[in-house]
């Protein structure tokens, strides 16, 4: 059974930084690409990055060169580099693994969901 789990949210101050981590088992992470996500109550769920298996990374225009993915295939895991982090990042945070994804957009069919971590960045 897939199991996808975010960790490392939490209450930051605008400016400050933080790490998501996102480890998996029951599926072989080496060959998926994966992506991050966020949401707002109220609103769609938008991608922030993608990466694939073969490290090669995707765009978003939702937070350029502030937050870098990066994965680990030998430990199952994914995660987010937030830096300046601003109040509007505030939302959760999903891992997210692709069955299909656009480089170009970080959309595209997701196959596996974590159940998500919140993030709230105050001014």
């Amino acid at each position: 059974q897939a199991q996808v789990v975010e960790s490392g949210g939490g209450l930051v101050q605008a400016g400050e930084s933080l790490k998501l981590t996102c480890t998996v088992s029951g599926f072989n992470f080496a060959v998926y690409t994966m992506g991050w996500f966020r949401q707002v109550p109220g609103k769609e769920r938008e991608a922030v990055a993608c990466i694939t298996h073969e490290n090669i990374k995707g765009s978003t225009d939702t937070v350029k060169d502030r937050f870098t993915i990066s994965r680990d295939n030998a430990r199952n895991t994914l995660y987010l580099e937030m830096n300046m982090l601003k109040p509007e990042d505030t939302a959760t945070y999903y891992c997210a693994a692709y069955s299909y994804a656009n480089l170009g957009s970080c959309l595209g069919r997701v196959q596996f969901w974590g159940q998500g971590t919140q993030v709230t960045v105050s001014s």
